[in-house]
Parts: structure tokens; C-alpha cells; sequence
């Protein structure tokens, strides 16, 4: 297991995180992370600075990009954080390739508005200060067929993010070829936006410093379970859309999805989430953990399934260790040079342009995003995650991942090939 602080570091919101790095004129942080203090004075003039719009940057793949969201319902279930509610429910949207660009097309943003507001409130990006990006993906466009159709493959967030946390990776997936489902796991999420502007928020237990440790994980296992469980009926309502279709899903997408080439990744306590969800039997081929610590019986369990654990640049998670042994399939052991934490998701693109207007130096960036290149290190991990499921759900040759390259120095492999 690795120490307590490091597990909590990887667990907390971001607001939390950079708290100890990097000072910014924001409101209060982002809960469940604690409020910050000591933070940078800005100037009159620069408060009165016009925002910076904040951009995501391009897929490389050759697929326009469509996008569909969807609320689901889970009956089977009272909400296991807010028991009040009478029923699990949370959001889904689907990232696919479209058969044409978005030109004059509306193109969907990054968070929607009511989440926005509370996202910018409450988080590092503030209102006044940036405008939040929009994404490359027209919503509702039709859907493209791609060859024999498109593999599947789910994205869950960190503790405390949202389902467009990593929609840079996402993004470049869908551009290439799949359809990719983003999760919103309610409650655990910093805020979610249902039909109608109803906007649900952080409702788990609170990971302070004063927990006991064997308390964190008790509720950090709870949230992997609950997790898992929005993951197996997100795969069942896919299955039900493919079957029969749905009021409004957008045209050929029903039919673009080929659910026997399912794959999941996610950052943090997504990638765990991924991880603990192949073991627990849901229909996955593939796993990929970015910077996750694992919880739940894999660690003990294994897998017999491919699992790529992609972690930032410091000691090695312990329960990565822990699990190595136990992992009897295709298995990959990496670590990002020049990374940290968030690196793997889109705060490294959105900070960086945002660090002048919100008086960040490059040093405090540096020290939360890691000294890499934020260009370098974002295609990096586009280049490891397109090999990783081009080998396991299209089986292209991925050299990229047989061993150390000359042309990506940056992934190191903590572990040999095959051992």
C-alpha cells in the first residue's frame, strides 16, 4: 500500500492538491478538499483583464466527432451515498466518429452550463478569470461507420472530477475510431448536470487528513464498488441501445457500436475503478490505469486480462507492486517521465494557458503538472493509450509498448517485458 499521504494525494480534488503548490485567485476550493490560504494577490489591472478562453487541443485522428449524452436510471439500487434517493442514477456521454465536421455546427462544450457555474465557483478555472473550452464534437450529428464497426470503450473520472476530466485522451480515441463513454459517477463526481439544469454534488464522505487510514479505506473501497456498479449498468443500457435504440440517439449510432470489443480506462480512482471492474467479471477485454491506486480484491485476485498500469514520475504505488505478481495476462508496468497526479488529465493543457491570467508561475505549473512539456507529455499518453487498445481490440502491432523505444524516452518500464 503505498504511505497514507500519497493515497490521499491521488484521492483529493484538485483545488486540494494544488493547494500545497501553487497559490491562485480563486474561491474557496473545491470540496471535499480543504479551503486554501497564503494565495498570490493580484493586481487591480489584472483582475479586470478580460478572461482567457481556454482551448482543448485538436485531435490527430481522421474522424469528425459527434456526442449524445444520456441520464441513467439504475432502479436495482438505492443511491449508496445519499440514501434519501430511491434510485441510483447518474450521467453517460458518448464520443464517437461522425461523418462529417462540425463547420458551423454548435460544438458541445467541455462542461455544461449549470456544472460549469459550479465547477467555476468552486475549482481552479474561475469565472472572470478563463472561459471554459469547447470540445471538437457536434452534438447529435450521425454517426459514422467505421470499418466492421467501432470498439467500445468506457472512461471513468478521478474522485472528485467529472466524466470530461481526461476529454483530451477522449477525444483523440473517438477521432480514430472508437466510441468512447464517458461516466459521471454521481455524488462522487465534483458535479453533475441532469436533464432539466438539476445539478447534483460532491456527496461522499469527506477524505480529510484526520481520517483513520483503515476509515479512507473503507470509504475509498465503497467508492470503487459503487463505481463498478454504475459500470455494469452503463454496459447494460449500451447493450439495451444497440438492441432496440432510444428516443433522440443520434442516427447510425446504435449501429456504429460493437459491444464484443469493449475496453475501459480512467484516471486515478477510475483507473482502479477499471481494474476492479474486470475483476469483478463485467464484460471488459481491457483495462488501462492511469495513476490509479488500486482497491478491492485485484489486488489480490489478479486479472487473466490485459491491464496497462501508466503512473506519474515518483516511487511506485505499492498496491501496484502488490498486484504485479497476481496479473496472469498481457501486463505493462510504465512510468511518464516528467509527470505528476493531474497530468493525465486536461488541467495539463487548460493550466498552463491559464497560468498567466491567473498569476501562477511556471515553476508553481511546473510543480503540480510535472517539468514535462505539456505537448510532449499529451502525446505520450494519446500515442500509449491508441497503441494499447489498437493491440487489444483491433490487434494492430503496438512496438510502442513491447519495450523501451528511442523515440519515446519518456515511458520507462518498471517492470521487464514478460516477467
Amino acid at each position: 500500500m503505498t504511505t497514507q499521504g500519497s493515497t490521499r494525494r491521488k484521492l483529493m480534488t484538485t483545488a486540494g492538491v494544488l493547494a500545497a503548490t501553487l497559490t491562485v485567485p480563486h474561491p474557496a476550493a473545491a470540496s471535499p478538499a480543504p479551503a486554501t490560504t497564503g494565495r498570490a494577490r493580484t493586481s487591480d489591472a489584472a483582475r479586470t483583464e478580460p478572461p482567457q478562453r481556454l482551448v482543448l487541443p485538436r485531435p490527430t485522428g481522421r474522424y469528425p466527432i459527434g456526442t449524445h449524452t444520456l441520464r441513467l436510471v439504475d432502479r436495482s439500487r438505492r443511491d449508496p451515498w445519499v440514501p434519501s434517493r430511491p434510485f441510483r442514477e447518474f450521467v453517460i456521454q458518448i464520443w464517437y466518429p461522425a461523418h462529417r465536421a462540425t463547420g458551423g455546427r454548435r460544438r458541445a462544450p467541455w462542461m455544461t452550463p449549470a456544472a460549469a457555474r459550479h465547477f467555476q465557483s468552486s475549482g481552479l478555472l474561475p469565472t472572470g478569470y478563463v472561459v471554459l473550452p469547447a470540445t471538437h464534437a457536434a452534438p447529435g450529428t450521425p454517426a459514422r461507420l467505421v470499418a466492421d464497426r467501432s470498439p467500445v470503450i468506457l472512461y471513468s473520472h478521478g474522485h472528485g472530477q467529472h466524466r470530461s476530466s481526461s476529454l483530451s485522451l477522449v477525444e483523440e480515441l473517438a477521432a480514430h475510431g472508437y466510441v468512447v463513454v464517458t461516466i459521471d459517477h454521481t455524488y462522487d463526481a465534483g458535479q453533475v448536470e441532469f436533464p432539466g439544469g438539476r445539478v447534483e454534488t460532491y456527496g461522499m464522505p469527506e477524505l480529510t487528513p484526520a481520517l483513520p487510514p483503515a476509515e479512507e479505506r473503507r470509504i475509498v473501497t465503497k467508492a470503487v464498488q459503487v463505481r463498478v456498479a454504475d459500470v455494469g449498468h452503463t454496459l447494460v443500457e449500451l447493450e439495451r441501445l444497440v438492441r432496440y435504440g432510444s428516443p433522440g440517439l443520434p442516427a447510425g449510432l446504435r449501429d456504429a457500436m460493437d459491444l464484443t470489443r469493449t475496453a475501459m480506462f480512467g484516471h486515478s480512482l477510475g483507473g482502479a475503478t477499471a481494474a476492479e471492474a474486470m475483476c469483478a467479471g463485467l464484460p471488459i477485454a481491457a483495462g488501462a490505469n492511469l495513476d490509479g491506486s488500486l482497491f478491492g480484491e485485484v489486488v489480490t485476485r489478479g486479472l487473466d486480462k490485459p491491464l496497462l498500469l501508466l503512473g506519474a514520475d515518483r516511487t511506485d504505488d505499492a498496491t501496484w507492486q502488490d498486484t504485479w505478481p497476481h496479473l496472469r495476462g498481457w501486463r505493462r508496468f510504465l512510468r511518464l517521465t516528467g509527470s505528476e497526479h493531474f497530468s493525465f488529465t486536461d488541467y495539463e493543457t487548460l493550466l498552463p494557458q491559464a497560468a498567466a491570467r491567473l498569476g501562477a508561475t511556471p515553476e508553481q505549473i511546473a510543480a503540480f503538472l510535472g517539468p514535462l512539456d505539456w505537448r510532449r507529455s499529451l502525446a505520450v499518453q494519446r500515442e500509449a493509450l491508441l497503441a494499447f487498445f489498437g493491440l487489444h481490440l483491433r490487434a494492430h502491432l503496438a512496438p510502442l509498448l513491447a519495450g523501451p523505444t528511442a523515440q519515446y524516452p519518456e515511458l520507462v518500464f518498471r517492470r521487464p517485458v514478460g516477467s
